[in-house]
């Protein structure tokens, strides 16, 4: 049965798709791609990518798929349907990745941005420890994390309900080192979205 947070989450993004999209594009000081370039540059060609949270399958998940073998997992099916238009060569699968299960060592990297904000914080060490398990010994996980305290929230996201949690960083370093990653890159970026300040604790760790 899928976790009825999860629902929020799929159903959100189901509604809000070309709207997030819209909204994406408005941030000043995103990170994500100088955090993508460090991964990148540590694969080669053609290696199996996981991105988890893909959304429409725009930005990240095209350039991922210029060069690698992209699998990509959201757990909306609107953004999958859309995601298989604007990337038909790259492979999409609607689910809710904390449930996923997949073959050991079948991926060089596992890759998220900003969609384990909407996880459940309580299932962070499990889903550290499979996608330590679906890389391949040496291989890289790049993610995007929350960095405060938030048991669990769920409220408006840009006109539809979201569910929102997280640790601080301690703890997410913590939760890593215990599923058996080496962190090789570490930091808090704080930038500006629409409405608001957001700050994120990004990690390049290896297996």
């Amino acid at each position: 049965m899928t976790d009825p947070r999860a629902q929020v989450v799929g159903e959100g993004y189901d509604a809000i798709g070309e709207r997030f999209d819209e909204w994406r594009r408005q941030i000043v000081g995103d990170p994500r791609e100088r955090w993508l370039e460090e991964l990148t540059s540590r694969l080669f060609e053609g290696a199996r990518v996981l991105e988890l949270g893909c959304g429409s399958g725009l930005a990240e998940t095209q350039l991922l798929a210029k060069r690698f073998r992209v699998t990509g997992v959201d757990v909306s099916a609107t953004q999958i349907r859309r995601a298989r238009v604007n990337l038909p060569e790259a492979r999409f699968v609607h689910a809710d990745f904390t449930s996923l299960e997949l073959p050991s060592a079948s991926f060089e990297a596992v890759a998220s941005f900003y969609s384990f904000n909407h996880v459940p914080r309580e299932l962070l060490p499990t889903i550290f420890e499979r996608i330590h398990g679906w890389l391949r010994p040496a291989g890289f996980f790049l993610v995007s994390l929350g960095a405060e305290d938030l048991p669990e929230w769920t409220g408006d996201f840009l006109g539809a309900p979201m569910f929102f949690s997280g640790y601080p960083p301690e703890r997410n370093r913590e939760l890593l080192e215990e599923a058996g990653f080496e962190r090789l890159l570490d930091e808090v970026v704080t930038f500006q979205e629409p409405e608001r300040e957001a700050t994120f604790h990004w990690v390049l760790a290896q297996r």
